[in-house]
């Protein structure tokens, strides 16, 4: 019954994080976030990159279990494809990868 309970909350991840990004418009992003990692992610943030700053973190409260996925969409009205991408996970360790071309890609996939 444990096991069932950790896949409920990585659904409701899932779906609050589909929801947090809203509904696709025509100049919107859409791409698939992966988490190959062996713990969760609490954070991810997504800033074009000739952004100084981090923007929103689009998980915001909820987190994306080791090996799951969602699909994130960028909702920002900017005409750009290449992002800054970092993601915190539960342990505090972070990875950050800069330039991701997410329009070629259609996905992104964290690693350890």
């Amino acid at each position: 019954m444990r096991n069932f309970g950790k896949y409920l909350i990585a659904l409701a991840a899932t779906c609050g994080l589909a929801a947090i990004t809203g509904p696709a418009m025509a100049d919107d992003l859409e791409f698939t976030l992966t988490n190959a990692t062996s713990v969760s992610a609490t954070e991810f943030y997504v800033s074009p990159a000739n952004v100084d700053d981090w923007e929103s973190n689009l998980l915001d409260g909820k987190y994306l279990p080791a090996g799951n996925e969602v699909t994130v969409t960028i909702g920002d009205g900017r005409r750009t494809c290449t992002y800054d991408l970092k993601t915190v996970f539960e342990d505090g360790r972070t990875a950050q990868n800069d330039g991701v071309d997410l329009c070629q890609t259609g996905k992104y996939t964290v690693h350890e």
